[in-house]
């Protein structure tokens, strides 16, 4: 078999030395089928030089696709955190203000992890302060940016959904339910 191998290749050789393009330029269905691997090469290199364009879009479409991923899981998350605001000792909570009334007061509420997260949209302009009964309890705005309330009162800069997490800080390994009263003030 390696002979027969080696046979094919040498008279692959041959042929290749004793190509002349000339030769092959005399007859007409020569240039015919040059010409037609010549217009076939330029079909293919134009084709192919719209591809990115059509990558680019596809990458948009893409960018769109996890955009609205992230707008629905934000729903899902935001639904549950609604649900979650009727019972103490669940986590996240959607919090709204009641109209007229500055302050959103949740007396009871029970940490069963090492933090519970509550989530306010907010108007440019308005001001957020957090008071929480329990000294081992740190009140921090984690989005839009990070604030310590120890530090103060946050003035809104846009309107975005913010979120408060009480977070649990105390010198002693944190108790599997720890109550504490929260008051949130919101003013305009």
């Amino acid at each position: 078999m390696k002979a027969g191998f080696m046979k094919s290749f040498w008279l692959i050789i041959a042929r290749v030395r004793k190509f002349n393009i000339s030769d092959m330029m005399a007859s007409k269905s020569n240039k015919l089928r040059l010409a037609l691997i010549v217009i076939a090469t330029l079909l293919l290199l134009i084709s192919h030089s719209y591809s990115p364009k059509e990558t680019q879009m596809e990458a948009s479409l893409t960018e769109q696709n996890k955009l609205e991923i992230n707008d629905i899981e934000d729903n899902i998350t935001n639904s549950y955190a609604r649900l979650a605001a009727e019972r103490a000792d669940i986590c996240p909570k959607l919090l709204q203000k009641d109209m007229g009334h500055n302050d959103i007061k949740r007396v009871a509420e029970v940490m069963v992890n090492d933090h519970c997260d509550y989530f306010l949209y907010l108007n440019t302009g308005q001001r957020l302060y957090v008071d929480v009964d329990n000294r081992q309890i740190e009140a921090l705005l984690i989005v839009p940016t990070l604030h310590d309330f120890a530090n103060g009162d946050y003035k809104v800069i846009s309107y975005d959904k913010h979120v408060i997490r009480l977070a649990y800080n105390g010198a002693t390994y944190k108790p599997e339910r720890l109550s504490y009263d929260v008051a949130i003030t919101v003013t305009d």
